[in-house]
């Protein structure tokens, strides 16, 4: 019996060899060659009761999620990963392996399903760089329903997620984000865990929902305000919300109505603020 973790170098390479796999370019694919990092992950990623992976590959941090979780549902879009899917994964009967692009299943029925048999339902995964923000939406738009979003992106984005009022990397992902979620950085994923290795680091952050947000709203309206103010970075918060509103008049009067100065940039305002902001428009 196989007791190498999918995720050590050489049985990664195995694995790729046996089946004559490569990464595709096209769906985003970098595997994960390091078993302590994938640990840590899934370990982190309050594994509890049921897990929602995106993009499996071949399984490796699948193997350390089955190794903690309940039950492991994994979404995988590459139909060429599903056999060796059912190999790689053979020893452990809490996985299942679906092949469907997660942006396009019916992800609400599917989380209301393992709360209902396992209680909690978290996400963890290795997300491709071109899908990231895309498939984190996806997720947040489930409300309270995922109380943890653990995932591996591109270091300058997880960036952007945790960065704080006047940092640089501060902007509209940063607020919507942090309107939902305490946010925090786990740890950095050096490009040479992955096979083949990027160019960029990566990094794990934690989405924690925040029970006190606010769902009333209607976060769609105030996700197109928050991009407004943060269209053009040079400009004042004035000249963004006047062009989004097409009156330079109810721009004034809405900003002098939340204390906010005129002068001031959306990069120095917090989430606090930003929302106060939008109930006085509404």
């Amino acid at each position: 019996m196989e007791t190498r973790m999918i995720a050590v170098p050489s049985r990664t390479k195995e694995i790729l060899d046996r089946y004559g796999l490569r990464a595709k370019k096209g769906f985003g694919q970098n595997f994960l060659v390091d078993p302590v990092i994938v640990t840590r992950c899934a370990e982190m990623s309050h594994p509890e009761g049921a897990v929602i992976e995106i993009g499996p590959g071949i399984g490796s941090l699948t193997e350390a999620l089955a190794k903690n979780a309940q039950h492991v549902i994994a979404y995988e879009i590459d139909a060429g990963l599903i056999p060796v899917l059912q190999d790689t994964l053979a020893p452990y009967d809490n996985v299942e392996i679906i092949l469907q692009d997660f942006l396009e299943c019916d992800v609400a029925d599917q989380v209301k399903r393992l709360k209902e048999e396992y209680g909690q339902v978290t996400v963890c995964a290795n997300l491709p760089y071109y899908i990231t923000t895309p498939v984190l939406f996806r997720i947040f738009s489930l409300g309270n329903d995922i109380p943890y979003i653990t995932v591996m992106v591109q270091k300058e984005v997880g960036n952007r997620f945790a960065a704080r009022p006047n940092d640089p990397d501060y902007g509209a992902l940063s607020v919507q984000g942090q309107y939902l979620y305490n946010i925090r950085k786990l740890f950095t994923v050096p490009g040479r865990s992955f096979n083949p290795s990027p160019k960029v680091d990566s990094v794990i952050i934690q989405f924690e929902r925040k029970q006190d947000a606010d769902l009333t709203i209607d976060l769609d309206d105030f996700f197109t305000l928050i991009h407004a103010l943060f269209k053009q970075r040079r400009k004042t918060i004035y000249n963004n919300l006047r062009e989004y509103l097409k009156d330079a008049d109810k721009a004034k009067q809405i900003l002098e109505q939340a204390g906010i100065p005129e002068g001031c940039r959306a990069q120095e305002l917090d989430v606090k603020q930003i929302r106060d902001l939008y109930e006085v428009l509404r």
